[in-house]
Parts: C-alpha cells; structure tokens; sequence
C-alpha cells in the first residue's frame, strides 16, 4: 500500500508539474519614489558628517548609550502588549501562506469503507431476495486542480506577500516602540532635572523671602518686597507640584510600554549624568530608505499580494481542470478484500468553463485592478512620508543643538546676572524689585535649557526610527501569554 501511495502521487505531482506554468499575473516593477535625490540643505545638521555611523550598521543597542535605558528597552520588546499582538499577527499571517500554499499540492487521503443491503426479491434479477456486501480500501485524489493558468500558484503569492508584509510591519512596530519608549525615558528624565532645578530655586527663593521679612522687621524693606519675595515663592511651589506630576505620569507611560507591574524597580530616582544617546547619525541617501525602513517594505509586499490578486482573477475567466480519482482493492467478501485480482481504481477529470456569471468574474478583476492602483499610491505615500519624517527630525536636531549652545550662553549671562543682583541688594545698592526680576529670568532660562535638550535628544531619537535603525537586529520574541 505504501509503493501505492507513493506512485499515485509522483504521478499527479508530475502532472501538475507538466500543465501548470501558464501566469497571468502581471510584471510588477517597483514604482519609481516620488522624492528628491536629496535631503534638503541643512548646513551644518547633525548626522551629514563623514564620521557619522549610520543607521545600517547602527542597532538600537548601540544607539543607546545608557545602560539602564537599554534594559527598558530590552523588557518593552520582552512584554509590550501591543508588539505581542503585531508578532500574533505574523504567525496567523504565516498559517494562512501554509493554508494557501497547500492548495498547490494535490492532497491524498486514505479510505475505507463497507456496504451492506438487502434486495427484495421483486429488484432481484434472481427473483429471490438476497443480501449483498461490498467491501473498499482505497487511495483517494480529491478534486485537485491542475493550475494550467496560475491561479492557485497566484493565490499562494498573494498569501506570501501578505505574510511579508505582515511581518515587515511588526518590524515597524518594533522600531516604534523603542522610539517611544526612549522618548518617555527622555520626558521623565527632563521632569526629574526641572525637579531638582525648582528644588534648589524654590529653596533660593525661601531663603529670600526669610531674609526679606527680616529686613521688614528691620523697617528697611516694604511690604510690597515681601509680597513679591512671596509670590516668587509660591510660583516655585507651583512649578515644582507641576514637574513632579510630569514625573509620575511619565512614569505610568513607561510602565504601560516596558509592560511590567513594578517600573519604579527599573527607574533611576534621579536624572542621569550623562548623555544618553548617540550624538550624531549620519542619514545617507533619501533612496536608502527603501531598504531601512520597514513600513516601506510593508507596502511594497502590499503592492506585490494586490498585484498577484490580478492574475488570480484574470485566471477565473478560463477554464478550471480538476482531478479525483481512487486506487485499491474492493470485494464483496471482508476476506478476500486483499486478494489477488481485486484491484479497483477510478479516474474522473471534470474541466469547468464559465459561460455566465452575471459579471462577477469581470468584477473581481476590477476590484482586483482598483486595489493595486491603490497600493501603488499606498507605496507612494509611505515613502513620501518617510522622506518628510526624515527630513524633520534632521531639521530638528540641527536647529535644537543650534538653540542649546545659545540658550547656555544665556544660561551663563543670565546666572552671572543673578549673582551681581543679588550682591547689588545686599549691599544695598539697588532695590529688591531687579533681584527678584533677575531670579525670575534666571529661573526661566535655566527651565528653557533643561526642556531644549531634551528636545533635542528626542529629536535624535526621531531622526533613529525615521531612518529605520535597529530593524536589522534580531527581532525579540515577546514573552508567551499565561
């Protein structure tokens, strides 16, 4: 029964092979990218260095600096419930290529069976009532289509590029999430340095306030000096309850990405020392994104499964050719069912033409037709959009260090400025009203310098996932839902 086996599907496996071969689905050439050849000029911006590394030999891990914003990161591609659901996606996607492609192999089960009847004696040619048996053990061919004009072979494509796609897409998510979840680390680590900043200003300001009254006591300063020492008091009260509530939702915001019940077990209490990022990428030719970027890659897969619907449809309008057949032994005797000379088989072809449908196959070549052209402007769109990300977080980053170096300068001059007024009133020289505008103002910068830096690291980060980086590392499995 084995040889059997083997020999009836060697023999529909090579007629399938000879007849099948005729596509009909179209050539498909990668749309020409509808974006300049080049970023727009950006003197001086960050990542158009020669000694810049770039997001091709750039992963995540080595864009990361901080060894503690790494483990973030590792735990968020370990537990993210969103990243989870994108890898579910991958698999199902994978599961119906399987479905799909098994259609292109002809499938062949094993049958057994047995039949009993009694014939009255009326329907008997006998005339006497009998009992007849029968008895089957067969190799059974059901209903395989031989694929004369591609269309199985085009609906196995169509499932292929939908699993790609699917697969570079969570990809994409994957990139996102590591984005984001720099970006949060960034936000709380901005909030935790204004903190200690209102802090320390807030501390200033009482110390102020304390001596103001005294000085009030003193009769040498007014009760409108106490009133504003007062009001600049309160406005860092304010400011410091503001910064700690950016802390603690930043903090909730990083839980839900990283995915863990206790995030406060991973977190610092207090900013970091150090930069935490690489400072400097370089962006490379527009054209590269077509391979870094991993959305882009997704619609292109889009396009190619769209592209292959055509020639799924186009194959419905000529004639269908099926297969089924049986091979084995048959008796009327349960004993005798293997015996010599019983051998039965069966070989029923079955070819189908349509001759009207209503226009249905004409409209499933249409809709088919529609949702390339679709994907073509699809395919467009995402690699536009790319450029335009790109193109941003370039303008970002070289714009924000531009801003950073001049917004220390008025950090230096605004301190220094402090320091003076502060001397100035002590010795009695000027009044209390330009102390307290100069620790306002200090204030003020020192807030504005901490908020661009952070800016511009986020930029940074941005400008990372804008050029695809990181997809290229081996992708992180998600932990197993229990």
């Amino acid at each position: 029964m084995n040889t059997m086996s083997t020999s009836l599907q060697r023999c529909a496996l090579a007629v399938s092979l000879l007849l099948a071969g005729c596509s009909l689905t179209p050539t498909l050439d990668r749309p020409e990218a509808p974006i300049p050849a080049q970023w727009p000029a950006v003197p001086g911006a960050a990542g158009q260095t020669d000694t810049a590394p770039t997001v091709a030999t750039l992963a995540w891990q080595d864009f990361v600096v901080d060894a503690r914003l790494r483990a973030l990161i590792d735990l968020s591609l370990r537990n993210n419930r969103d990243l989870r659901q994108a890898w579910l996606s991958v698999e199902a996607a994978r599961a119906q290529y399987g479905i799909q492609r098994a259609d292109r192999l002809p499938g062949i089960d094993a049958q057994a069976g047995a039949t009993r009847q009694r014939v009255p004696a009326d329907q008997s040619a006998s005339r006497q009532a009998s009992t007849q048996s029968s008895y089957q053990a067969n190799l059974g061919l059901a209903a395989f289509e031989i694929d004369v004009f591609g269309r199985v072979r085009a609906l196995s494509d169509a499932a292929l590029e939908e699993y790609l796609s699917t697969e570079a897409a969570t990809q994409s998510t994957h990139i996102t999430l590591v984005s984001e979840v720099i970006q949060a680390y960034l936000t709380r680590d901005g909030a935790q340095r204004r903190y200690r900043l209102t802090e320390q200003t807030l501390a200033s300001r009482e110390s102020s306030l304390n001596l103001i009254s005294r000085r009030r006591q003193a009769g040498t300063a007014t009760a409108l000096d106490q009133q504003e020492a007062q009001g600049l008091t309160e406005q860092a009260r304010v400011a410091l309850a503001r910064t700690e509530r950016e802390i603690r939702q930043s903090t909730y915001a990083l839980g839900l990405l990283v995915g863990v019940s206790d995030i406060d077990a991973q977190l610092a209490s207090y900013p970091a020392s150090e930069l935490l990022l690489v400072q400097d990428i370089a962006a490379g030719a527009p054209s590269d994104l077509l391979a870094q970027r991993p959305d882009i890659r997704a619609a292109e897969h889009q396009l190619r499964a769209r592209n292959a619907s055509i020639g799924a449809a186009r194959a419905a309008f000529f004639p269908r050719i099926s297969l089924t057949g049986l091979f084995g032994t048959s008796s009327s005797q349960l004993s005798n069912l293997f015996g010599s000379g019983q051998l039965a088989w069966s070989f029923m072809p079955q070819v189908s033409l349509p001759i009207f449908d209503g226009g249905r196959n004409q409209a499933s070549l249409d809709l088919a037709t529609v949702r390339k052209d679709s994907a073509v402007a699809g395919y467009e769109k995402a690699v536009q959009t790319a450029f335009r990300e790109v193109a941003d977080a370039l303008a970002a980053t070289d714009t924000l260090r531009r801003e950073e170096i001049s917004q220390r300068a008025l950090v230096a001059s605004s301190t220094e400025t402090l320091r003076l007024s502060q001397a100035r009133y002590r010795a009695g020289v000027d009044d209390n009203l330009r102390y307290l505008d100069a620790q306002r103002s200090d204030f003020v910068n020192q807030t504005s310098l901490i908020d661009i830096g952070t800016q511009r690291q986020m930029a940074l980060a941005s400008l990372f996932r804008a050029l695809g980086g990181g997809w290229q590392a081996a992708p992180v499995q998600p932990v197993a839902l229990r």
